[in-house]
């Protein structure tokens, strides 16, 4: 699917099903959590990456369940939380009265300073509706990122990857295992995007069957 029909379905699932995009959130954030448990090296600790929309609220929710489950998680934002709204604000503010380790990074070297060696490194810094190469802090981050002998989690889609090509820009996330959520994006079937993308497993986020067989979406 495209990033507009992923939109829509999540739209109808608030709209006409009354399910709350927080709700949403919550379930795609545990999903991903429960995989990242299965799949990911069992000792190592887990470093999460988190940008300024729903895919950073889906890192608060990932580290709040892999903290329930016993695991060592940090969170690094690229964003000043009080910039976030809706439901990732939500997330964030739990995350922070839950006193789960979190730091904001405003610049490289704070970045590199606070990017653990060894960790388990989970990629919430873009997601799906990003568009052209990543600029800045993000582009810093994913080079980082990618220097690391670590394993390496993308949630959604790697950044950098263009959801609806697979079109890869400079830089891009290069993942071992790629979690996305309700159905793979149509840019996941590009040659390009292969090597990035890992093992790729999709994550139910809960919304009806009724609701994926209008779409022709297939139960995760």
């Amino acid at each position: 699917m495209k990033r507009d029909q992923v939109r829509l379905i999540d739209q109808t699932a608030i709209e006409a099903y009354g399910m709350p995009g927080v709700i949403l959130m919550e379930n795609a954030g545990r999903g991903a959590a429960e995989a990242i448990l299965h799949q990911a090296p069992s000792k190592a600790s887990i470093c999460i990456l988190c940008g300024p929309g729903n895919n950073g609220g889906d890192g608060y929710v990932i580290a709040r369940h892999l903290q329930l489950a016993g695991r060592q998680v940090t969170l690094i934002s690229l964003v000043e939380l009080e910039t976030l709204s809706g439901d990732a604000a939500i997330n964030a503010n739990i995350a922070v009265a839950a006193d789960l380790p979190l730091q904001t990074v405003s610049n490289e070297q704070t970045l590199q300073d606070a990017l653990p060696q060894d960790a388990v490194i989970v990629d919430c810094l873009l997601g799906t509706g990003a568009r052209g190469a990543p600029r800045g802090l993000y582009a810093s981050a994913i080079k980082l990122a990618n220097q690391r002998a670590v394993y390496r989690v993308a949630i959604d889609l790697p950044s950098g990857m263009d959801c609806d090509t697979g079109q890869i820009h400079e830089p891009t996330f290069q993942a071992d295992l790629t979690l996305t959520f309700v159905c793979r994006k149509e840019g996941m079937q590009a040659d390009s995007a292969a090597t990035y993308l890992g093992a790729v497993q999709v994550i139910s986020i809960g919304v009806p069957l009724k609701l994926l067989q209008d779409f022709d979406v297939p139960a995760s």
